[in-house]
């Protein structure tokens, strides 16, 4: 009976304590659209059919972020990889607009996601905060960089990135549980290893890393280029700590997504600042995200490495040809 209301008690507080994160990100984001008024925003070439009322686009929107965050979760990306490129290819908004809600979708996504990770061993704190530290500081300057840029620019380089990162992912022949012989000196400094319990198998794995400096070099990169897309960082940080580090695809999946939720937010901060926070798409998007993220981490403990795998391949493959081909204006 005690451990009953024991359940009963964590699950009161598990619920209250999301609804007070979305009460406070949808005041935030209320505010923060007052704020950016007085400021010059984005051009919108288009506004969405009079036709249609204006309530049909936020519900249309929390339907798909809400299947979104379920996808991204078992990919180890933020919602805004899929985001930018579904809402910017589907919707009547202006890229930088969608730019600017796509890391928010990816940093709420995150922080729904993280605690349930970590509580369940699969994502590593000793290794997301070395290359949080350096993700996030590159990422500010990124950000900054890409709101200077043309779209057509951006949306090419994005695609080619992506396009670029699945080829390797496809030519990897052991990725689930890389071999690694000896860890190197860094990574034994810095104590990055572990043991976590991979639920589809019933066993336990113990993994640690190696080329740490070289993968930390690489965060640089990938910082600069999450803040410059709006995408969060997902679609690079899994294969850097899947391939290069040797970290398992699992550990990496989710250490991933709990790297966004610090990496994200440096992003996000320049957008709001320059006024490319449009409250009407980010709310719908972040509740949906959200609560997406929360039914994304228990089919992840069930699920088996190789699909997560193949899963991350699709979404990449789907959302690299989709901005590749919209920069060179095939499909608009």
């Amino acid at each position: 009976m005690v451990s009953r209301e024991l359940k009963i008690t964590r699950l009161n507080a598990k619920t209250i304590t999301y609804i007070i994160v979305v009460a406070a990100l949808c005041i935030f984001h209320f505010f923060a659209g007052l704020a950016c008024a007085s400021t010059d925003p984005p051009p919108i070439p288009s506004s969405p059919d009079s036709a249609i009322p204006w309530w049909v686009w936020p519900l249309v929107l929390f339907v798909v972020t809400f299947l979104l965050g379920i996808v991204a979760v078992l990919g180890g990306v933020g919602g805004g990889v899929l985001f930018v490129p579904i809402i910017g290819g589907f919707f009547p908004f202006h890229i930088d607009f969608v730019r600017g809600a796509g890391l928010l979708v990816a940093l709420a996504g995150a922080l729904a996601a993280g605690p349930g990770l970590l509580k369940k061993g699969m994502a590593d704190l000793r290794l997301a905060l070395p290359v949080a530290v350096i993700a996030s500081s590159c990422a500010i300057v990124g950000a900054m960089v890409g709101l200077a840029l043309p779209a057509k620019v951006v949306n090419i380089a994005l695609g080619g990135t992506i396009l670029g990162i699945v080829a390797i992912m496809l030519m990897a022949k052991k990725s689930e549980y890389p071999e690694v012989r000896q860890a190197d000196a860094l990574s034994t400094a810095l104590r990055i290893n572990g043991i976590y319990h991979e639920a589809s198998t019933g066993h336990d794995i113990n993994w640690q890393i190696h080329r740490t400096p070289q993968g930390l070099a690489l965060f640089i990169i990938i910082g600069v280029m999450a803040g410059m897309f709006g995408l969060g960082a997902g679609w690079a940080n899994v294969p850097v700590l899947n391939l290069l580090m040797g970290a398992p695809l699992k550990v990496s999946v989710a250490t991933s997504k709990f790297l966004l939720s610090i990496t994200d937010t440096s992003a996000a901060w320049i957008y709001v600042n320059n006024g490319a926070v449009l409250p009407m798409m980010v709310v719908p998007s972040i509740i949906g995200i959200m609560l997406g993220s929360i039914v994304g981490v228990k089919i992840l403990a069930k699920t088996k490495p190789a699909a997560v795998r193949y899963i991350v391949i699709a979404m990449l493959l789907f959302a690299g040809g989709r901005a590749l081909l919209k920069g060179l204006e095939i499909w608009k």
